[in-house]
């Protein structure tokens, strides 16, 4: 074909999708419709619960022996989802007896941890093993270094107060989150101050202390019975940073890495766990004053942010993902944007140590 006539051709076929575009424009239909892309519904997240379950046990079944050599599995038990999805899994896999339930609550844990992690433990018929690690962070002087950190902020702050960290919420002008320190006194007066970035990561440091510690016993004992550790992290956490890296993000093999949180429900939900379980909702726990996910790090509830990772991950309108979730339209844009800049920043939490190659 002639160069000119070729040119023609392709300056008619752009002018009729540009008419194209902008009746449907007019007439009210999203973009999505018009360029192809996908349409976001919750459905995209349902799960083949049965086959997801046969696959996984196979998955662990197969690995336990033929790459790890182990025997059995730990599990930590935190009363959440995840760690009791994990746990359920493995018993399909494995068996009651060869997985090892371990409970390791401290005294700032949600008063419920301890009674939740029990109960999962008794539904599988599984061995538990409760430590208490409240002797081993005093012992090393865990308690006393946080007090004088947030006692800088809050003089008047003593250890029979509670404390948690808030984050702020997202505008166009600032995608990048900063962080609240709110105290509560035994008689319930609030106070509420704004955390500067290394008061922040000394408060960090010391969280983060904590989850290792947990982490160094799943280890202790999976030494000790020869058996592998599991981790319990879900695709939401490890694709956006929420996990404490060689902390709760370690394990030697991750059944619900690929897995929405959303969909962890909806395995545990088909694996039987109780209602307790199933329908709690998702806790930092790793504050003394409770408080949610959405409020510590996601900034929404478990199933609006599933759906924006979905969306984000899948090049979606965020248009498309706002009309299924109800959210404004905007607010999905900086969602999208904050998903991606937390994805790149928290990169070297999922790197394995770096080494040199040879040239």
């Amino acid at each position: 074909m002639p160069v000119l006539s070729l040119l023609k051709s392709l300056k008619s076929f752009i002018l009729t999708l540009g008419a194209t575009v902008l009746a449907h424009r007019e007439r009210g239909k999203p973009m999505s419709e018009v360029t192809g892309a996908k349409e976001f519904s919750y459905k995209l997240l349902n799960l083949d619960c049965q086959q997801e379950t046969a696959r996984l046990t196979a998955f662990i079944s197969e690995i336990l022996p033929g790459r790890l050599h182990r025997q059995g599995v730990v599990v930590g038990l935190s009363g959440g989802i995840d760690s009791s999805v994990t746990a359920a899994l493995c018993v399909r896999a494995l068996g009651p007896k060869r997985v090892i339930g371990l409970l390791m609550p401290e005294k700032a844990s949600h008063q419920d941890t301890l009674k939740l992690s029990q109960l999962v433990g008794e539904t599988l018929k599984i061995r538990t093993i409760l430590r208490e690690i409240t002797p081993i962070l005093t012992g090393l002087n865990f308690y006393e270094e946080m007090t004088s950190c947030l006692q800088e902020l809050v003089p008047e702050y003593a250890e029979n107060w509670k404390w948690k960290i808030s984050a702020s919420e997202l505008t166009e002008e600032r995608i990048f989150t900063f962080f609240w320190l709110v105290v509560q006194s035994p008689l319930g007066v609030i106070i509420k101050r704004r955390l500067a970035a290394d008061t922040l990561r000394r408060i960090v440091a010391l969280s983060n202390f904590r989850q290792r510690v947990r982490k160094m016993l799943e280890y202790h004992y999976a030494d000790r019975f020869n058996y592998a550790v599991a981790g319990t992290s879900n695709l939401l956490e490890i694709d956006q940073g929420f996990f404490v890296k060689l902390g709760d993000g370690t394990g030697d093999f991750k059944p619900l890495a690929h897995l929405y949180k959303t969909q962890v429900y909806q395995l545990g939900e088909y694996l039987g766990l109780p209602e307790a379980i199933t329908s709690r909702q998702p806790t930092a726990d790793i504050h003394p004053l409770a408080q949610g996910q959405d409020e510590f790090f996601f900034l929404l509830p478990y199933k609006e942010i599933d759906a924006c990772l979905y969306g984000q991950k899948n090049a979606i309108p965020p248009e498309s993902v706002a009309r299924a979730t109800g959210l404004a339209e905007e607010k999905i844009r900086l969602v999208y944007k904050q998903i991606a800049h937390r994805r790149l920043a928290n990169e070297y939490l999922r790197l394995p140590p770096l080494i040199m190659e040879e040239k």
